[in-house]
């Protein structure tokens, strides 16, 4: 029996090994196996059983099965293997998706060093420019190193023979070690009587004449009247030590063993389970997609409802229709800010069958609440993008909340999917129906839905009788005139913040920048403090009196002088939450206010708990970015105020208006959502731009038809696939080069792909990488999926990687992008 394996690894070749005997009953399709690969030992995922094998010779064989219950079956497999295929990643890269962080086993190669050996070779080398140079450089007074370490160090990533010579020479040693899976189940003690009570009873006086303590704790388990109980908890109430169970488990009086106990990750935001009187066009909603969950059928549904419409409450009722056919739910939502709500009031009516999948949970409540999904304990997956991929038996329903979000795209590593459209796709793969969600429908899904590849669903008002919010735009260039601006705020703004403070209801305000300022400049040379890493100014954080780039991470302190001409004229402009935080602290010194942005909530539970704190009343304003635009449900607010409705509209980017539109129209969605009415007020510089003209009317369908006929003049989604290429490395030079290089292949394909020149990206330079792109544009009518895009990127790549003398510069491929920044 042989087994094909593929690996998270950048190539798109299945791996063949055979199978020992004694594996033979646990290798199956969608089981991880521990195999050799080259020198080292790696997790890879069986995709194929055969019993022949077009290698006949040196085929190695599976070493271990690491899962007992596949973790992806065949349906699975090929919704992977199209994702591998659409988005231009391996197919290992696509499978990897199924397993949660840190559960692999892999070889880490390390570095042992002589560093007296290593100071002698670098003498030696002290006038050379090489690669064994710089690796004895790094290696001078080490005394060890992991070799992707030494790599990144080095600043090289091809050390292999540089390495050899050395270790030949006796500077190091490389060692292999075989590293387990950094999160696997948690096993604690439990303790048990192992005598009748009745027994135990009779024993007790001769136990306490030896051991006094023993009886103590003989005492407390016959309390607890057969129930389980952990070792810890036993020994802590009854005062006595491990070493007096260990005695009376030697003597068999107890039973002291191990067992597997969940790690269940808990939201500190709850609320109190309502009965809600459905609506007619929430029914009306709830009928239709109920009769594709009856009959297993897939299609896919626009739910075009506005901010307070109830889409929620439609959700639950959906999901209880679809766990009454003895079937599965995922709830997809953009972002971590909107679990606390949704995952309440989803527990409330479905219990323990819920589980929570999204990145603020710890590696190992993550592991837990995949497995317990893995072994159908739980029905109902809620979280973010990863959470699509759990491994969720027999689906009836996907749901994707915020439909629009650019939070469903992952940008960093491949394959870079977007989980909107992967949830359609699993969806076809599962015969159930998919519902996307949205106040503000992206353009791309409600045109599908306007040429019938997608239903179109309405919930066109506001459930309990709440009104839209009014909004008002007020003109700071304007105020500033009249000296009715207090820095940041207008006076308007501070009059209204006034009005609902004295009324005790709930305020939020919008500033969709981090930090403090967010750019420092001097006076006299005119030079911004720029990232040494990236071509991004720097962001001043005036609790830590630090400057921070929002991009690489890189801190550095405040400078006292300016770094290019050492003038002491800094000045701080552009203002982020932490500035709008303490202006309003300034104006409103009794009210208690907030902070929602991933500064903020960096520590665990530190968002539902203060939510859950605005939701009480307990906070009077809650300041924040996007975070407090997205889904919120708060009866108590009633004013919403935006800051600077600019801060995505002059990005340089073709969806900058769309985005400009649903973050301002989600943020008013927050207020007015009861009997009280709601009142938003947009600080803007240009109150006549049209985008904003239509957040003011409320308008989305006027902004889609201007929005759609730009699209089709420009040749942008949906008409037209895109295909961002990008060539990456620390030396500028090469990363031209190899764009270039890459151009030259691509070229070949102009007369069916729009292409355009190799330039510099916006962002020129992230996290220390020069960025080089390429859009490739195919037409919707000659190539509707993309497929012809596709292939001649791939083909490119192959001749780019047989002729260029760039081959070792990274290129990276992102087909959908969500953003050309």
């Amino acid at each position: 029996m042989f087994a094909e394996v593929v690996f998270p690894l950048p190539f798109r070749n299945r791996f063949t090994y055979s199978i020992p005997e004694d594996l033979q009953r646990f290798a199956a399709v969608g089981v991880r196996t521990v195999v050799p690969f080259g020198k080292r030992k790696l997790t890879g995922y069986i995709v194929n059983i055969t019993s022949k094998s077009a290698v006949t010779e040196d085929v190695k064989p599976l070493e271990d099965i690491l899962d007992d219950i596949p973790v992806f079956d065949q349906r699975m497999l090929e919704f992977y293997e199209w994702i591998a295929d659409y988005y231009l990643s391996s197919p290992g890269d696509a499978v990897k998706l199924a397993m949660p962080y840190g559960a692999d086993v892999e070889t880490k190669r390390k570095v042992i060093v002589d560093p007296e050996r290593c100071k002698e070779l670098l003498l030696s080398e002290k006038k050379k420019n090489t690669v064994k140079k710089k690796i004895l450089e790094v290696l001078a007074g080490r005394v060890e190193i992991n070799f992707g370490h030494l790599q990144k160090m080095s600043g090289k990533k091809n050390i292999y023979s540089a390495v050899r010579s050395l270790e030949e020479a006796g500077a190091l040693t490389v060692i292999s070690e075989l590293s387990e899976a950094k999160v696997k189940a948690k096993k604690i003690n439990f303790i048990r009587l192992a005598k009748s009570p009745a027994e135990l009873y009779i024993l007790i006086p001769e136990i306490e004449r030896r051991s006094p303590k023993q009886v103590k704790l003989i005492l407390d388990m016959l309390s607890l009247k057969g129930e389980e109980a952990t070792l810890s908890e036993v020994l802590k109430r009854s005062g006595v030590s491990k070493a007096s169970a260990d005695s009376l488990a030697a003597k068999g009086f107890v039973e002291i063993y191990e067992q597997e106990i969940d790690r269940v990750y808990a939201e500190l935001y709850s609320e109190i389970q309502q009965e809600f009187l459905l609506t007619e066009a929430q029914e009306k909603v709830i009928n239709e997609v109920s009769a594709d969950i009856d009959v297993s059928n897939f299609k896919a549904y626009l739910l075009y409802g506005v901010t307070g419409s109830g889409k929620t409450q439609v959700y639950i009722e959906l999901v209880k229709k679809t766990l009454a056919k003895n079937k599965s739910a995922f709830i997809l939502v953009p972002e971590i800010s909107l679990t606390p709500q949704i995952t309440s009031r989803f527990t409330n009516n479905f219990g323990d069958k819920v589980t929570v999948i999204h990145s603020r949970m710890s590696p190992g409540e993550r592991y837990d609440s995949w497995r317990r999904v893995l072994k159908g304990k739980a029905k109902v997956v809620i979280g973010a993008r990863s959470a699509l991929f759990a491994p969720l038996k027999n689906p009836g329903l996907i749901v994707v909340d915020e439909e629009h979000d650019a939070s469903y795209k992952q940008f960093d590593s491949a394959p870079k999917y977007n989980a909107r459209d992967c949830a359609v796709i699993l969806a076809k793969f599962s015969n159930c129906p998919v519902v996307l969600g949205s106040a503000t429908p992206s353009v791309e899904s409600m045109w599908n839905a306007e040429t019938g590849k997608y239903s179109l669903l309405s919930l066109p008002e506001r459930i309990d009788n709440a009104k839209m919010p009014g909004i008002t735009l007020v003109n700071i260039a304007d105020e500033k005139k009249k000296r009715k601006m207090e820095n940041v705020f207008s006076s308007l703004l501070i009059e209204k913040i006034k009005e609902r403070l004295n009324k005790k209801e709930g305020v939020i305000i919008l500033q969709n920048r981090r930090g403090f300022s967010t750019q420092m400049y001097c006076e006299d040379c005119g030079e911004l403090e720029i990232c040494d890493n990236c071509s991004v100014s720097m962001v001043y954080h005036i609790n830590q009196n630090t400057i921070n780039c929002h991009y690489c991470g890189l801190v550095k302190k405040v400078p006292p002088a300016c770094t290019n001409c050492g003038s002491l004229k800094l000045k701080f402009f552009g203002a982020g939450t932490e500035r709008v935080e303490d202006e309003l602290e300034y104006h409103f010194p009794n009210a208690v206010i907030s902070r929602i942005d991933s500064d903020s909530i960096s520590r665990k539970n530190t968002l539902s708990q203060i939510l859950f704190e605005f939701s009480k009343g307990d906070i009077d304003i809650l300041v924040g970015t996007q975070m407090v635009s997205k889904g919120l449900d708060f009866a108590r607010v009633t004013l919403v105020g935006v800051i600077s409705a600019e801060a995505t509209l002059w990005l340089p980017d073709f969806r900058s208006d769309e985005r400009t539109f649903q973050l301002l129209t989600q943020v008013a969605g927050r207020a007015g959502r009861s009997k009280a009415e709601g009142e938003v007020i947009i600080q803007t510089q240009n109150d006549k731009h049209f985008t904003l003209l239509k957040v003011l009317a409320n308008d989305y369908r006027g902004f889609y038809e201007r929005e759609i006929s730009d699209r089709k003049r420009h040749l942008y989604p949906p008409f037209s696939k895109l295909c961002l290429i990008e060539a990456k490395d620390q030396t500028a030079g090469k990363a031209r080069g190899a764009i270039n290089d890459f151009y030259k292949e691509l070229h070949k394909y102009r007369n069916r792909l729009i292409i355009s020149t190799p330039a510099s990206a916006i962002i020129a330079r992230l996290k220390g990488f020069y960025r080089f792109q390429i859009m490739v544009k195919a037409k919707r009518d000659i190539d509707p999926s993309g497929a012809i895009m596709r292939k001649a990127v791939i083909d490119s790549f192959v001749e780019f990687n047989r002729r260029s003398r760039y081959r070792d510069v990274k290129l990276f491929y992102d087909v959908d992008p969500q953003s050309v920044i």
